[in-house]
């Protein structure tokens, strides 16, 4: 078979700037309040399990979630779960609320792809709306706001939706397969034990304090 040059032969990843900018000033507020409590003595450290906690939600709820886009589908990494689409699952894709995967087994939303809000629409360039994958627009070339290529959501369609038509156009993708193509979906157990361990000792230094 042979390989279309439009497909990229690489995994492309998408994780929104914001979310890695609200991580590391979480960590940051995490480092500054470990700090302040290790100079006030044996009393201070009771403020390091929220410190923690905070440096924790900075990883698992802004820097872990992303949108991994390979030859073989998309990857929706959210914090309680990591959801594997492969391409012959996809029937499409839709930016109402967020970046969110159909298929004949469910719809699969990225946590890491939402929608803009009313501000983001308004800060739309002529750019942004045009040179979209054919998939993007909808009757009379109407498409959504969440398909603005300067929003998460667009951003995360567009990447997705250009590897999905060049994996059509190279015949890359067995149609036939849609209905029994399978879903894998992995829950991040280990991280809900953390977060669960993390809430457990934030109430006990409150229902405890000294």
């Amino acid at each position: 078979m042979t390989t279309n040059p439009a497909v990229p032969e690489r995994e492309e990843v998408f994780r929104p700037r914001t979310s890695k900018v609200l991580a590391l000033l979480l960590w940051v507020l995490a480092g500054v309040a470990v700090a302040s409590s290790a100079g006030a003595g044996r009393a201070g450290w009771s403020g390091v399990p929220l410190a923690l906690t905070v440096a924790f939600a900075g990883y698992w709820l802004f820097w872990l979630p992303k949108v991994k886009i390979d030859d073989d589908g998309v990857t929706l990494v959210n914090p309680v779960r990591t959801i594997r689409v492969p391409w012959a699952a996809l029937i499409t894709v839709d930016t109402k609320f967020a970046l969110r995967l159909v298929t004949p087994h469910g719809s699969f939303t990225a946590w890491a792809a939402p929608a803009p809000g009313v501000m983001g629409s308004y800060r739309a360039k002529p750019a942004d709306v045009q040179g979209l994958p054919g998939s993007t627009y909808g009757p009379a070339g109407s498409m959504r706001p969440g398909d603005l290529r300067n929003s998460d959501s667009g951003a995360a369609a567009y990447l997705v939706r250009t590897r999905w038509s060049g994996m059509v156009e190279a015949g890359r993708i067995d149609v036939e397969l849609t209905e029994n193509a399978a879903i894998n979906i992995d829950r991040h157990w280990l991280l809900l034990g953390i977060a669960g361990v993390l809430a457990l000792a934030v109430v006990l230094t409150i229902l405890l304090p000294g």
